[in-house]
């Protein structure tokens, strides 16, 4: 019987400082900026180290996908950060602070809200995080008449489908905050950003309800692996 000689090995996880400048969190931050950086790259610059067998990134990586991305990390308690092997209390109440620091700021100055204009805009501020959950997820994007982006809501987690979904609750942020216009987000875990059939019937059906609240859908967008999908630019659904 031939050796496995795969199974049972631990991944190559190179410590920080043996990766390559370009490569480390705080060399890119230099170099090229916060905007440059990923969400998880931030992160691991807050955390500084990671633990025995796993550097930084990895940690950072594990606590935004437990957390369910960056919305999850901001509403999160230094309590639900610290169920995590290697967040310490201390690396947590640096991220809540950073969070709440982050939040403060936008809200004094709400012209640096990020603006949407199209589907690409939509793909670049949640495309990256949300291409790599495990689960479905659905969200809301909630604008005003700038289009810029107020708030951000997930609404549903696991499979996002006609069953399992009310209308009203897509709604219910947008009607709650009074924004006139939205732009409904969600997964396909499987990589392929193709609409299914249900995901057009729940678009339609989101279509028709919105239109009688006065509220604008400006599209439905499935992300993928390494692309996504506008429902509104394929005509589905709209």
């Amino acid at each position: 019987m031939p050796e496995d000689t795969d199974q049972n090995q631990t991944p190559y996880n190179p410590m920080i400082r043996d990766m390559p400048a370009d490569m480390r969190p705080r060399e890119r931050l230099i170099g090229l900026g916060a905007g440059a950086l990923s969400n998880s790259d931030l992160i691991a610059i807050l955390l500084r180290t990671g633990v025995k067998g796993e550097n930084v990134l990895s940690l950072s990586n594990k606590l935004l996908s437990r957390l369910g991305g960056l919305s999850g990390l901001s509403e999160a308690t230094i309590g639900d950060m610290c169920i995590l092997h290697g967040i310490s209390e201390a690396k947590a109440c640096q991220v809540v602070a950073a969070v709440e620091l982050g939040k403060r700021a936008a809200s004094m100055n709400p012209q640096n809200r990020p603006s949407i204009g199209s589907p690409e805009d939509v793909n670049n501020l949640v495309g990256l995080e949300m291409s790599q959950l495990t689960q479905e997820k659905l969200r809301v994007l909630l604008l005003n008449t700038k289009n810029r982006v107020m708030a951000m809501r997930d609404v549903y987690q696991g499979t996002v489908n006609s069953a399992s979904i009310r209308v009203a609750e897509i709604l219910r942020p947008a009607v709650r905050e009074n924004c006139p216009y939205m732009v409904v987000v969600h997964n396909h875990p499987s990589g392929d950003p193709t609409p299914s059939p249900e995901d057009i019937l729940v678009t339609r059906r989101l279509n028709q309800s919105a239109d009688m609240m006065d509220i604008e859908v400006l599209d439905h967008i499935v992300i993928g692996q390494k692309s996504f999908v506008s429902m509104k630019q394929r005509n589905l659904g709209f």
